[in-house]
């Protein structure tokens, strides 16, 4: 299978260049900075230890952020590179990546670009986030002899289950890390049973990560604007979320006139769609990036813009987590938890079914089985504010529990950055690094 694929990705860079360009066009790419996508960089590479972080969009992206600053305050020398692969995550690391670490689009995986890529910028240490298993780039890393360590890994389910189909591939991919560390001891039993033979489970790194951001004019700006209002938020919704969510302003305004929904779509570029759609309905819309004003009159305020979600968090107490009233897994349930929300999700939570499960459990979250369930929840929340001030404070308490997960694995990784620290990659490494780049 894994030789197949070589064969086919080896002739693959026309169709890859023309799908690359359509996604340009859609917004999808950077097209300034397509060159990076097949392993070319107008940047040098700094000199020293460098370090590359993969990390395959926002989410993975932001969980990254707090191992960078860690990383970074152990030696005043090192460099990360992190990439990613989307335009979002590389506009939320333009504006939160600190000093000596920078970002690149990470290469598509076919072999010549793989290769320009580690050429040129020949990181001593790669950590790949969650599981992005891309064959030639794990064969070539390997091979120009540079130890990978698989961070914060997470298996959904159904990859589990397609790789359980496929166990010999699985075990050849995973075998390129040194070390994989699992979110819970649940992705680590998963990892072992897959094949890899390094395997620990020191925590989630989304607990580490600090809380959204806020621009306090705006916090204050908005705050004046909807004086004495109900608020709830349907956050990072996904198609046919935000009909759920408008379908349940109508059925509780009843019961708070003045009420206000504020939805914040998954992705920004939607939000004309939204507006418009929700026109439909009747209802009076304001969209936050056309710059619309929000009047005792809106009945939905579209935030459809990027880095804002932690304003809106820090607005309402009431809020939907989208991506799980619809089959996609869900959205991550410590960003609200830390910002003294009370959380309402739908049955599809797969990608956070430990920390959902836990929430729940103790209270701090309420999992609603349909979108006829969610006008109800709301409705129960806004009506008895002490109840969603408990279950806010009960989430707080877990999000804040999970914090030691950034130490546990800062010493899991210690063989590695020590090994770095003090320039001890033997002389094998290095030969083998440069007989690795003749072969690749």
């Amino acid at each position: 299978m894994l030789t197949l694929y070589r064969l086919i990705s080896a002739t693959a860079g026309p169709v890859v260049w023309l799908y690359l360009k359509r996604r340009c066009r859609g917004g999808k790419e950077d097209r300034a900075r397509l060159p990076e996508r097949f392993g070319e960089s107008e940047r040098t590479r700094p000199e020293g230890v460098l370090i590359w972080l993969h990390a395959a969009s926002v989410g993975e992206s932001a969980s990254a952020l707090p191992l960078t600053d860690r990383l970074l305050s152990r030696d005043p020398d090192l460099h990360i590179l992190v990439t990613t692969g989307t335009v979002t995550s590389a506009r939320l690391l333009k504006n939160r990546l600190p000093p000596r670490a920078f970002h690149q689009f990470v290469p598509v995986d076919i072999p010549y670009a793989v290769r320009r890529f580690l050429d040129h910028w020949r990181p001593d240490l790669a950590l790949w986030m969650e599981s992005e298993f891309w064959p030639n780039m794990l064969r070539m890393t390997r091979r120009h002899g540079v130890p990978m360590v698989l961070v914060n890994a997470r298996i959904s389910s159904h990859s589990y289950a397609w790789w359980r189909r496929f166990p010999r591939t699985i075990e050849r991919l995973l075998s390129s890390f040194q070390l994989c560390l699992g979110q819970n001891q649940s992705e680590a039993e998963r990892l072992t049973t897959l094949g890899a033979t390094n395997v620990a489970a020191p925590g989630n790194l989304k607990f580490a990560v600090p809380p959204l951001p806020v621009s306090e004019k705006d916090l204050s700006k908005f705050r004046e604007c909807i004086p004495g209002r109900p608020l709830w938020l349907a956050a990072s919704t996904h198609p046919g979320e935000e009909e759920m969510a408008a379908e349940a302003h109508k059925k509780i305004r009843g019961d708070f006139p003045r009420l206000l929904t504020v939805i914040v779509p998954r992705h920004a570029s939607r939000g004309i769609a939204v507006a418009r759609l929700l026109r439909g309905e009747g209802l009076t819309v304001a969209r936050r990036s056309a710059d619309e004003a929000l009047t005792g009159e809106t009945d939905i305020y579209i935030a459809d813009t990027m880095g804002e979600l932690g304003l809106f968090y820090r607005l309402a107490l009431v809020v939907f987590l989208g991506g799980s009233l619809i089959p996609h897994g869900g959205q991550n349930p410590i960003e609200p938890s830390q910002l003294n929300c009370a959380i309402i999700t739908g049955p599809h939570t797969f990608n956070f079914l430990e920390i959902v499960a836990e929430m729940r459990n103790a209270g701090a979250l309420l999992q609603i089985n349909d979108a006829a369930d969610l006008a109800g929840s709301v409705s129960s929340l806004l009506r008895d504010l002490s109840r969603g001030e408990k279950m806010a404070v009960a989430a707080r308490f877990i999000a804040e529990s999970g914090g030691t997960a950034l130490d546990h694995i800062m010493e899991a990784l210690a063989p590695f950055t020590t090994a770095l620290g003090t320039g001890s990659r033997n002389e094998d490494n290095c030969v083998g690094k440069e007989g690795s780049r003749a072969r690749a």
